[in-house]
C-alpha cells in the first residue's frame, strides 16, 4: 500500500481537529456537530468574539466581490455561508440582477439562514452541500466566497478546486478567514484573548465551550497567508494575492479563474 508523508497507509490519513489529529474521516462529523452546537448563536458570537469587527470584515469581503449595481446577471455562490450572513451583505450591495446561493453542510445553520432570509425577503436559494463535492454545474458563478469556513473543511485542497470548478472564465474567488498576528506585542494580547475569554464567552452564550475552544485552536492549525496562496495556485487560480486586515487577525485572500 501506497504511504503517506505521515508514514500512514493510503485511505488512513488523518487531519487536525483543533490541537488534537483524527481521522481524516471523522473530520467532518466532528466539525458538524461543533456547528450543530452553536447555530442559533453564531452570529451573536461572532459579534462579541470580535468586538464587531467581523461586520467590517465582512465589508471588505462584499467590496471586493463587487456586485454591480445594475440589472445586469450576477450569480454568487456563498461556500459555508449557512446563517445567509455573506449572501445578505451581497444582495444589498448590488442591483436587481444579483442572486445568491448558499452551500453549507449543515442543516442547523441552513435553517438559521432559511429563517433571516425570509425575515428580510431576499430572495436566497439555500443548498445541503458539501464544499469538497458542490452539486452545481461547471462555470455557473460570477463569484464564490467562503468566509471563516474553509479551515473547517477535511480537505482543504477540493473544496479550492470546487470553487475554481463552479466559477465562469473571469469568475473571482474570495476567501475571508483567520490568519497569524504579525504586529508584535498584538499577537500575545491576541493568544490571551482567544485561548481564555473566547471559550468562557461560548460557555455563557451557548452553553457549550468546547466548541470555542476547538475554533480557537482550528486558526492556529490553518495554513499561512502565503502558504493559503499557493494552495490556491495549485488549485487553478490566477492573479492570487492576499491582504491582512486588523493585524493580521484575518486575512482576505483573492484568486481568479481566467
Amino acid at each position: 500500500m501506497l504511504k503517506t508523508k505521515r508514514g500512514k497507509a493510503e485511505g488512513k490519513q488523518d487531519a487536525d481537529f483543533g490541537f488534537r489529529r483524527v481521522p481524516l474521516d471523522d473530520k467532518q462529523a466532528l466539525v458538524d456537530d461543533v456547528f450543530h452546537s452553536v447555530a442559533k448563536r453564531y452570529d451573536l458570537m461572532n459579534d462579541l468574539m470580535s468586538g464587531g469587527l467581523h461586520r467590517a470584515w465582512k465589508d471588505a469581503l462584499v467590496t471586493a466581490v463587487n456586485p454591480p449595481k445594475s440589472k445586469r446577471a450576477f450569480n454568487l455562490l456563498d461556500i459555508a455561508g449557512g446563517t445567509g450572513d455573506v449572501a445578505l451583505r451581497v444582495l444589498a450591495a448590488g442591483g436587481s440582477g444579483t442572486r445568491a446561493t448558499v452551500a453549507d453542510v449543515n442543516r442547523e445553520m441552513l435553517t438559521v439562514g432559511r429563517e433571516r432570509a425570509a425575515a428580510q425577503k431576499a430572495d436566497i436559494t439555500f443548498s445541503e452541500a458539501n464544499a469538497e463535492a458542490l452539486p452545481f454545474p461547471d462555470r455557473d458563478y460570477d463569484a464564490a466566497t467562503i468566509a471563516f469556513g474553509i479551515r473547517n473543511v477535511p480537505r482543504i485542497e477540493a473544496a479550492l478546486s470546487e470553487a475554481f470548478r463552479v466559477l465562469k472564465i473571469g469568475g473571482h474567488f474570495l476567501c475571508l478567514e483567520f490568519s497569524s498576528v504579525d504586529v508584535p506585542g498584538l499577537d500575545k494580547l491576541y493568544d490571551l484573548y482567544s485561548f481564555n475569554v473566547i471559550p468562557a464567552l461560548g460557555r455563557m452564550v451557548t452553553n457549550d465551550a468546547e466548541a470555542y475552544q476547538y475554533l480557537v485552536e482550528s486558526i492556529r492549525r490553518f495554513p499561512k497567508p502565503e502558504a493559503f496562496a499557493e494552495m490556491m495556485r495549485a488549485a487553478g487560480f490566477h492573479r492570487v494575492s492576499f491582504r491582512r486586515l486588523s493585524g493580521g487577525i484575518v486575512a482576505l485572500h483573492s484568486g481568479w479563474r481566467l
